[in-house]
């Protein structure tokens, strides 16, 4: 007799089968277990996930021939926990995606593919090969490497080892973060011999320094039994590196957003490094925020989570919120730790008012003399400019034709190096042409800059200048288009720490978690776009991302240049009370405002968001189907009971980058002041945004963000 299972695939949510399948087998199954099974004309992986809802009607039912049978249970693996299957159920309700699309996603692409045998003679190498070092009850580190704790971070250790519960570690850049987190991650692995750690960062580019750290810290575990998890990884790595979690092997498992689903049967403590950070978020196919899911899983496995930032989020500020007479506690914990280590100080914030400097000025002179300044001294120089390419625009000064993209709402970038139009949305390149493309006008210009110009500036205002030892002026650029290949990244780091380069330009990408010891002064190009942009979240965005910046000058008081550390930002608007907040590192205060600010226009944390997107051929299409969704959402919020002003659901319009790729894009906006009603509404639309795609003739998909990041 065989019995029924309950098995989850990878199908979109968009598709027919978007729920558990049902399956025989011989016997019962425990839940978590991996099997291969049909599907259609094809073999699949698949999760057992739980009871058939539907098993007493087949068990009833005469005729149940038409269910297939598991072709392989794939033994060789323990089953995934039910803390990891209730942690994928939730995300996959919550950002209103199917559960097999949540689950089989959040496994090694690699294991997808292995069938019984072939996992099996994987597991058998993988069990000979692993390091027996990864025993040791006692972490053991020279003396030489222990700093002493200063009273803040020990304050803070203090506090979490007597708690259990969300930790928001609101600590200044340079002020010992992650010297907290290592310690506390030492007392979880010294006190059981099983523990597992999760500590997560938000981009690749942080990864290796501080997985380097971790394994100095931590090497009497032996080097496999620390991890790493992100994209940038090989399928072959990542397998690798799931498989040590998943057995227990992997004692800290390091990893990007991915790493929130990694399969950790005896995991004790979550660090989420730069909560802040944008990344954190998801934003293709299950929209998730990594960071709001560890918090959950903090919940399911009932240990503590420790959200670390110089510059927390606002939801989670928000959060940590201490009990005043007017307010209750929120639900985190804020531990501060406002001061940095040693005597180092945080850089003094100059302005250049750039309405008083000549029109199409670069760098204005006393900038320029600041920088060669610190030159002398032998000292780094960072430039913030986030923008590559040479400049965002060329355009023709005789008929105004402009760099656009054939495919998107948007302009080609210059790049000068290559002499290329590139659209960095869709990734559209041409040659930049010599002459007006509509008119041959030979006298085409730019507008704008990029961090190829900047570059490109700088060689040409240094050309002759020598530091004190008589050497030339070394120069670097970091930014998407110098890291592209394997390496390249790791390599450019390696020579900023190394002092081989003086000048280091850069994106974003170089503002924050680095370790730049020999940086005393900071510059920031043209912030000004963000000042006055449609998205709410762009101030809070800028903020975060000039004080991280700032934060990489004077890290080392050692060095002795503390007192003389600057950060100059070159701006039209400097009396902006942003900048006036910047210039006192008032974090604190600026949140407050910021806070007001969304409070009075009824602004997330105080309400709850979601979008449905459209894309479609003509935007006409785009908008009807989200209009039409839009109508129906109006009858079920009467079927539902839910009053109006509860949810609004707002009409549909084109998204800030409408077209991209030739797709065109809308979207609606759901607000909701009840974060339940809004999943309610959500889930019960599904099933008509299905039949409305149906008649919409022309749609290409849609899709549901909840809590989206961008509007």
């Amino acid at each position: 007799m065989s019995v029924l299972i309950s098995v989850v695939v990878h199908t979109p949510t968009h598709s027919s089968l978007s729920d558990a399948l049902t399956y025989r087998h011989t016997t019962s199954l425990p839940v978590g277990t991996l099997v291969r099974v049909p599907l259609g004309s094809r073999e699949t992986l698949g999760i057992v996930w739980n009871e058939p809802k539907n098993k007493s009607d087949w068990e009833n039912n005469s005729d149940n021939r038409s269910i297939k049978s598991i072709i392989q249970v794939l033994n060789a693996l323990t089953p995934v926990s039910a803390t990891w299957i209730s942690l994928v159920d939730f995300s996959a309700h919550y950002y209103q995606r199917s559960p097999g699309e949540v689950a089989l996603s959040a496994l090694p692409p690699s294991l997808r593919d292995l069938d019984e045998i072939q996992l099996a003679r994987r597991m058998s190498r993988f069990e000979k090969n692993k390091n027996k070092s990864n025993d040791a009850s006692q972490i053991q580190v020279p003396a030489h490497e222990l700093q002493t704790l200063t009273d803040e971070q020990s304050h803070a250790l203090d506090l979490m080892q007597n708690e259990q519960r969300v930790f928001l570690l609101y600590g200044n850049t340079g002020s010992g973060k992650t010297e907290v987190y290592m310690r506390r991650m030492a007392q979880i692995l010294t006190d059981s011999s099983d523990a597992q750690v999760l500590i997560m960062v938000p981009e690749i580019n942080l990864t290796p320094q501080l997985e380097q750290r971790i394994r100095s810290r931590f090497a009497s575990y032996g080097d496999d039994a620390i991890v790493s998890m992100h994209s940038g990884m090989t399928p072959v790595q990542r397998l690798q590196s799931w498989l040590a979690a998943h057995t227990g092997h992997a004692r800290i498992v390091l990893g990007t957003r991915m790493a929130v689903f990694a399969s950790m049967p005896h995991l004790k403590i979550i660090v989420v490094d730069e909560e802040h950070d944008p990344s954190y978020k998801q934003q293709e196919g299950a929209r998730y925020s990594a960071r709001d899911l560890a918090v959950y899983r903090g919940h399911l496995e009932k240990i503590s989570v420790i959200l670390g930032s110089a510059t927390p989020s606002l939801e989670s500020w928000h959060h940590s919120r201490p009990a005043t007479e007017t307010q209750v506690a929120g639900r985190y914990l804020r531990v501060g730790m406002p001061t940095r280590l040693g005597a180092s100080q945080m850089p003094k914030v100059r302005y250049v008012d750039m309405n008083l400097q000549p029109r199409q000025i670069v760098f204005s002179i006393v900038l320029l003399d600041a920088i060669q300044s610190k030159l002398a001294n032998n000292e780094q120089v960072l430039i913030l400019l986030n923008r590559r390419g040479y400049a965002p625009i060329i355009h023709c000064t005789k008929c105004g034709w402009k760099s656009e993209c054939t495919y998107c709402t948007a302009y080609r970038v210059f790049h000068k190096v290559d002499r290329t139009l590139r659209c960095h949305h869709c990734g559209f390149t041409q040659r930049a042409p010599r002459e007006c493309p509509t008119c041959g006008h030979s006298n085409l210009g730019i507008i704008g800059r990029g961090t190829e110009q900047i570059e490109e500036s700088l060689n040409q205002l240094l050309t002759g200048v020598k530091k004190t030892d008589g050497s030339a002026i070394r120069i670097g650029r970091i930014d998407a288009d110098t890291t592209r290949l394997k390496g390249q990244l790791e390599t450019q780091l390696a020579q900023v720490h190394a002092g081989d380069i003086d000048i280091l330009i850069g994106t974003q990408m170089i503002a924050k978690g680095h370790d730049f010891r020999r940086v005393s002064l900071v510059v920031a190009l043209n912030p000004d776009g963000a000042l006055f942009s449609s998205d709410f979240r762009a101030p809070e965005r800028l903020f975060s991302l000039l004080l991280q910046a700032a934060g990489r000058a004077g890290r080392d008081p050692l060095l002795g240049m503390n007192q003389s550390c600057e950060m100059w930002i070159q701006t039209f608007f400097p009396t902006h009370p942003l900048f006036e907040h910047l210039k006192k590192y008032d974090f604190e205060g600026f949140a407050a405002e910021q806070l007001l600010e969304r409070e009075q226009a009824g602004m997330p944390p105080f309400i709850y968001q979601a979008l449905i997107r459209s894309q479609a051929r003509t935007q006409q299409v785009a908008q009807d189907f989200l209009n039409a969704a839009r109508d129906v959402s109006t009858l079920l919020l009467d079927q539902l009971g839910i009053e109006p002003q509860v949810i609004v659901v707002y009409p549909a319009v084109a998204m800030e980058m409408q077209r991209v790729a030739n797709v065109e894009r809308a979207q609606i906006l759901i607000e909701s002041r009840s974060r339940q009603a809004m999943q309610v509404l959500l889930q019960q639309w599904q099933n008509h945004l299905h039949e409305l795609k149906k008649s919409h003739k022309g749609l290409i998909r849609w899709a549901i963000d909840v809590d989206p990041l961008q509007i």
